[in-house]
């Protein structure tokens, strides 16, 4: 009889009972995702604005829509067995509607779903002009959640950020009210020193993550801490959402760079230091398994 596999929901929960912080990088492509299973990574959290920027060519100020996020999601579930959190932004309505989207991305595969606060066309945390609904929406909207989900052990996760409008006291208050709606982690964007986020660790009762934002140079934003540090201040989750999509493009830049030379110069320049070799991204991809299959599956040549 054939085992009954576990559901992304339940090994993410797994993951969240073992002791120590669980670190999730961003990922937003099937790069990103197979990359990151490669090099041993348990969990991810998929960047609502890493699909913006790479799959629009646009900044995540609300332009994605609910059908591009929860299908470009539900690819990157299907290619990587790490449980995947995704970025519900807003969850694109009223309560109603977010119930509608949780049930959405939990057909997709996904693990966890996040729904923030802001009001919609909803803003990157560490954006001006951002703004956010009623705390008492907000707990609408997180109830909602928490009830449509059929697997009980599918994750949400509630993000405020009242941080930058109300200031950390209101944060903590709201976080407080979305745990009591159902919500199983708890997300302050864009707190602005470590303090702040020793302060809301001591003071939520679910268990917090947060955001590191490598990439993202100006001021104010979040300090730069290591794991070490947010573990001891009691978080439990942190996220590298746009460390990758940085990288990425830093590398494209010195590619692009070195082929400019190469067309002002009129020569050949072969930079095998900046291109990840022709068989290793075969592999990355999942070829030897496509051969796997192959084999075992396609006997008659034409």
């Amino acid at each position: 009889m054939t085992a009954i596999a576990e559901s992304p929901g339940r090994r993410l929960r797994k993951l969240m009972e073992e002791s120590g912080i669980c670190i999730c990088p961003g990922v937003y492509d099937g790069f990103s995702v197979r990359l990151v299973e490669m090099m041993g990574y348990k969990t991810a959290s998929i960047s609502g604005a890493g699909l913006s920027e790479s799959k629009l060519g646009w900044a995540d100020v609300g332009i994605m829509g609910y059908e591009e996020n929860v299908h470009a999601s539900g690819l990157l579930a299907a290619c990587t067995s790490m449980p995947l959190s995704a970025d519900g932004d807003t969850g694109y309505g009223n309560a109603m509607n977010v119930y509608f989207t949780v049930q959405g991305f939990e057909r997709a595969g996904i693990a966890c779903l996040m729904i923030e606060d802001q009001v919609w066309p909803k803003r990157c945390g560490h954006m001006e002009g951002k703004q956010v609904i009623s705390a008492e929406e907000g707990v609408e909207k997180i109830q909602a959640a928490s009830e449509a989900r059929r697997d009980p052990d599918f994750m949400i996760k509630a993000r405020t950020d009242a941080t930058a409008i109300h200031g950390v006291s209101e944060a903590i208050r709201r976080l407080n009210l979305y745990a009591e709606a159902g919500a199983d982690l708890l997300f302050a964007d864009a707190l602005l020193s470590a303090e702040d986020i020793a302060t809301v660790a001591r003071n939520v009762s679910k268990p917090l993550a947060v955001n590191m934002g490598f990439g993202i140079r100006q001021r104010p934003t979040t300090p730069l801490l290591s794991a070490r540090q947010l573990e001891d201040m009691g978080v439990k989750v942190v996220s590298y959402p746009r460390m990758l999509t940085s990288a990425a493009i830093q590398g494209m830049k010195n590619a692009l760079a070195v082929l400019n030379q190469s067309i002002e110069e009129g020569r050949v320049i072969d930079r095998p230091d900046l291109l990840v070799p022709f068989d290793e991204l075969n592999t990355l991809m999942g070829l030897p398994r496509i051969k796997e299959l192959e084999t075992r599956f396609v006997r008659t040549r034409r």
